[in-house]
């Protein structure tokens, strides 16, 4: 018998999915669309165990007026969005001062170092190994003083987190990236991150694992959640479902369908964008354009090229400008082929202003939160996942579930003036 749904098929959803029922549950697994087609298509791919600083708020006048002013490629936004973005990115930038964002990164940096011996134990099982490789990431910079301070800042995470890498200046770049078009400064090998070349199919056969083993996958609509009783129903094509147990792993979804139940979730919304590139001239492996906030990711589709964040709520139509100068910038870097798709593709990362992912209970029995990973979804779902499952029994005493309970937060305590 069923005790549990998970409503979401991307990688939190179905690395939740998985965690729970090698932990003892039964569960049904239920998503709209087929699992990975959603925000978790859409990414760079990475499997980032360097990214132990998670991306705060600009702090100095210089980057926000930056960012005001559209100077850089790395933010977009529109006025008109201005009222329903305020509320959670002054938040965003509260938690990003000094003190609160140590804090931060204490928490955090603890997961993104686990995360891919988490993924391990779901990619050989899955029979995903075709799709990982194993070379880390690129970053490269055009200006001398920028990567000097990439430099140090490498050294910096290398000494105090363990974090390998190595540094290559001009000359050491171009022999290692013969495909490059022009000489740039240097750049930041970050060795120890795996990339997937095709992060959709990597949800799917984790899905698949999930299904194997003995689990149930079916389509439904998870805004038709409703409590039922002591426990919780959705409505599926075949009938209604109920289990004791619900968790909203929905992504930047999850807000809307949790307003109903009275939770004001303050999301940072950044949107993405993506686009293939035919070609046989990308780079060697996935880079990182620092000054103009493009990756160019080798992908079975082709090279995909991906942008910055659009700070835009849900709903609101696709803007082109990042997508535009990105795919301009990976041009002046590599001789890439003709674009694969008519349009590019957008989603969302479902960004918390604390730059913690939410992973617990609720305040109402038997309904459990597990989203808001922001640029690290692909990344962490196994390793938040693991931490949900052990809360969920009941015998969670790993001090790194402990930042990540929503009941320790005072939106989902329901005591937050609205």
């Amino acid at each position: 018998m069923t005790d549990t749904l998970v409503l979401g098929a991307g990688m939190v959803g179905v690395s939740t999915a998985l965690a729970l029922q090698e932990s003892g549950h039964q569960v049904v697994l239920l998503d709209r669309k087929a699992p990975g087609r959603e925000t978790s298509y859409g990414n760079a791919g990475f499997i980032q165990t360097e990214a132990v600083e998670p991306y705060p708020f600009p702090r100095s006048l210089r980057e926000i007026l930056s960012v005001v002013f559209k100077r850089g490629n790395d933010v977009d936004w529109r006025m008109r969005d201005i009222p329903q973005l305020a509320w959670p990115l002054w938040r965003y930038f509260s938690q990003s001062a000094p003190a609160p964002y140590a804090s931060t990164v204490a928490a955090y940096s603890k997961l993104i170092l686990r995360a891919s011996e988490d993924h391990a134990r779901f990619i050989g099982p899955a029979g995903a190994d075709d799709l990982i490789v194993r070379q880390g990431w690129r970053a490269v910079y055009r200006t001398q003083a920028k990567f000097e301070a990439a430099a140090a800042r490498a050294e910096r995470l290398k000494q105090s987190f363990g974090v390998p890498s190595n540094i290559y200046g001009a000359d050491e770049l171009s022999a290692d990236e013969p495909a490059l078009r022009r000489r740039l400064a240097g750049s930041v090998h970050w060795t120890s991150p795996w990339t997937c070349r095709n992060p959709g199919e990597l949800v799917a056969r984790y899905a698949a694992l999930f299904v194997a083993r003995g689990g149930t996958l079916i389509s439904a609509d998870a805004m038709s959640l409703q409590q039922s009783g002591a426990g919780w129903r959705v409505q599926s094509e075949d009938g209604a479902l109920v289990a004791q147990n619900a968790v909203v792993a929905l992504g930047p979804w999850s807000p809307a369908l949790l307003k109903t139940f009275g939770y004001r979730i303050p999301m940072v919304f950044k949107r993405g964008y993506h686009r293939h590139f035919a070609g046989k001239d990308g780079p060697r492996i996935s880079t990182l354009d620092i000054e103009n906030s493009t990756v160019i990711a080798p992908m079975n589709r082709g090279w995909r090229v991906l942008t910055g964040a659009h700070m835009a709520p849900p709903g609101t139509a696709p803007a082109a400008r990042q997508i535009r100068r990105s795919v301009d910038a990976a041009h002046e870097l590599f001789a890439l082929g003709e674009p694969i798709e008519d349009t590019p593709w957008s989603g969302y990362r479902p960004c918390m202003p604390d730059m913690l992912p939410v992973a617990g209970p609720s305040r109402h029995k038997g309904l459990w939160f597990h989203f808001g990973h922001g640029h690290q979804g692909f990344t962490l779902g196994p390793t938040t996942a693991f931490l949900l499952a052990e809360q969920m029994n009941g015998v969670s005493t790993n001090p790194l579930a402990l930042p990540l309970l929503p009941a320790a937060r005072d939106w989902a305590r329901g005591q937050m003036r609205t």
